[in-house]
């Protein structure tokens, strides 16, 4: 008889450690920004050892990689594709944020990292860009929207999230269909 799909201790462990690992690393971004902080620090302020991160991640960025990989794909689950009415799926994608606003504040924030920004814009980008024709001369539009996105979620955080995630949902979608708007009268 097979044994019951239990996680091993190992498992266990790997999950403990990549769990300290991301608050370590959400929290030195907060306090010294991305670019400054080392492995060494990460490891340090997570108290576990180097040989650990190295058995989970290449490097810092790796380490946000996964992290953000992680995030996307839940993401997309939370906007629930086109079964969800277009307003809900804003929604969805602010609720998303908000669950994850130490992790995008950090990122995002003043003592961020220009290269989470970029990445975050090329995936956002891309999703935006399954609405568009590929043919469509209007490839602008997803560029523009990706960078007012990742604004918006600044702005947001930043500002202790002053409204709920409805509202800005629908500021956001309000903005996003004026630019795609203006596209369509090029």
């Amino acid at each position: 008889m097979s044994q019951p799909n239990v996680p091993s201790q190992d498992n266990v462990r790997v999950r403990r450690t990549r769990k300290l690992l991301r608050e370590a690393l959400v929290e030195l971004v907060e306090e010294r920004g991305f670019d400054r902080i080392t492995v060494g620090e990460i490891t340090s302020r997570a108290m576990v050892s180097r040989a650990a991160f190295y058995r989970n991640y290449r490097d810092k960025y790796h380490l946000v990689e996964q992290i953000f990989d992680e995030a996307m794909a839940e993401l997309r689950g939370t906007m629930g594709g086109d079964e969800r009415p277009s307003g809900e799926r804003w929604v969805g994608f602010f609720e998303h944020v908000g669950a994850y606003r130490r992790l995008y504040g950090a990122l995002l924030g003043r003592r961020g990292s220009p290269w989470f920004a970029d990445r975050m814009r090329a995936a956002l980008a891309a999703m935006t860009t399954e609405h568009f024709a590929d043919d469509d001369p209007r490839a602008l539009v997803p560029s523009v929207l990706s960078a007012m996105f990742v604004q918006t979620i600044t702005w947001w955080l930043e500002h202790g999230q002053a409204m709920p995630p409805r509202e800005i949902a629908g500021r956001s979608a309000r903005l996003a269909a004026a630019v795609i708007a203006e596209a369509d009268r090029a």
